[in-house]
């Protein structure tokens, strides 16, 4: 599919208080046919996230420490997960100590996910994940571990107001570019 049409099909989803605001871009070479141009998503024009880009105002991690540091980063730890620290911990530990164990366990698998993900973003090619966006239903794009499909899916107009409000808490462990999605896409709710 050539870019033009796949960029027409992208932006007719686009959910009506963010057509005009959300612009899908691409860079070609003209003397390089086999060579993929940059490709990346503006909001107000201004370029927001591009593919493998440190530049931009989205913060991107290098390391797992970073995350682990990272004060805006906020894990819900539920009842669950202390009641599998207490049970490794086989009652030892005291119960301030406890919530610390697993909200850093939940962090460490929290950051390799994000990295993981950051590393597949790079390397990702646009054009494809667009394509595979447009066949999967919309469930499936949500619940993908892909940054890119997150953030088309959330920019969509067939996820309505009440499920946007309905997911902060899940967005709340998705990369800072898929947040930032989700809050723009919040504001116009």
């Amino acid at each position: 599919m050539s870019w033009s049409k796949l960029k027409q099909q992208l932006e007719s989803f686009l959910c009506p208080a963010l057509d005009g605001r959300v612009e899908y871009r691409a860079t070609g070479y003209r003397y390089l046919p086999d060579k993929a141009g940059l490709c990346y998503i503006s909001v107000d024009k201004k370029d927001v996230l591009r593919m493998s880009d440190r530049t931009s105002s989205i913060r991107w991690y290098g390391a797992e420490l970073e995350i682990k540091n990272d004060p805006d980063i906020q894990i819900p730890i539920s009842d669950e997960e202390m009641e599998a620290v207490r049970k490794d911990t086989k009652g030892t530990v005291p119960e301030d100590r406890l919530k610390i164990i697993a909200r850093n366990r939940k962090i460490s698998g929290y950051a390799k996910e994000l990295l993981t993900a950051q590393a597949s973003l790079s390397k990702s090619n646009f054009v494809a994940t667009a394509t595979k966006f447009l066949a999967t239903s919309i469930e499936e794009s949500i619940e993908s571990d892909d940054i890119l499909l997150n953030i088309l899916a959330l920019v969509d107009r067939r996820i309505g107001k009440k499920r946007i409000l309905n997911m902060s808490v899940k967005m709340k462990l998705k990369h800072p570019s898929v947040q930032y999605f989700y809050e723009l896409r919040r504001s116009t709710c």
